[in-house]
């Protein structure tokens, strides 16, 4: 049965899943990085970049399960670029160069249609204008019997969690304090909404908690 899924989602202990001011410079925002000090070294990282090596161990367990077994994935516009407002022609293609790392079908939501982007190892761009539920209605069905994973940003995993379609969610929480960003919290009240915790495993770089209902 489809679950769908938060997965290896970057925290601040206070609370911030991305920095602030967003730009191609600083994808994740500014000190955004930071929450990823976790996944940066572990051999599932460097493996979607071509590279051998790596660290093994809790960190990259929940690195490998963070990517595999997900047969479609959501990303509000934010998680493709920078680009706001209508789309000023078709040359942009993502964050993530020639072969993201996704190699699935992803939907991404956004405001303003434009024609799906195949892109190198699977992964196809979906543009979806209609709505959360019309994104997760064709992910689930991309999917064909594997999870769908809601890849961020914020705003866009709060709206999926809040509607109560998300099954799991993973924060890998970085023991930093970013002071401000993108509140992953506010509006949230996670146990109203029936979810506990069903696993917690600690790191010299984060803390990994997973919370199901």
């Amino acid at each position: 049965m489809t679950k769908v899924k938060v997965a290896g989602f970057g925290v601040s202990f206070d609370g911030f899943g991305a920095g602030t001011a967003q730009s191609l410079e600083h994808p994740l925002g500014v000190r955004g990085e930071e929450l990823f000090q976790w996944f940066f070294p572990t051999r599932t990282f460097l493996q979607m970049l071509g590279k051998e090596g790596g660290e093994t161990g809790v960190d990259d367990r929940f690195a490998r399960r963070a990517m595999e077994g997900f047969g479609a994935f959501i990303l509000g516009r934010n998680m493709f670029g920078p680009i706001r407002g209508e789309w000023p022609d078709d040359q942009w293609k993502g964050w993530w160069g020639d072969t993201p790392p996704y190699h699935a079908p992803t939907f991404v939501l956004t405001h303003h249609p434009r024609p799906s982007i195949e892109m190198l190892g699977g992964t196809t761009f979906h543009f979806v204008s209609d709505g959360i539920e019309a994104a997760l209605e064709k992910a689930r069905e991309a999917a064909s019997g594997k999870d769908v994973k809601i890849g961020g940003g914020v705003e866009t995993v709060k709206q999926y969690v809040q509607a109560g379609y998300v099954d799991e969610i993973h924060l890998a929480v970085a023991p930093i304090a970013l002071g401000q960003g993108e509140a992953l919290f506010s509006g949230l009240d996670l146990r109203a909404l029936g979810y506990r915790t069903v696993e917690h495993v600690t790191t010299d770089r984060a803390t990994h908690i997973v919370l199901a209902k």
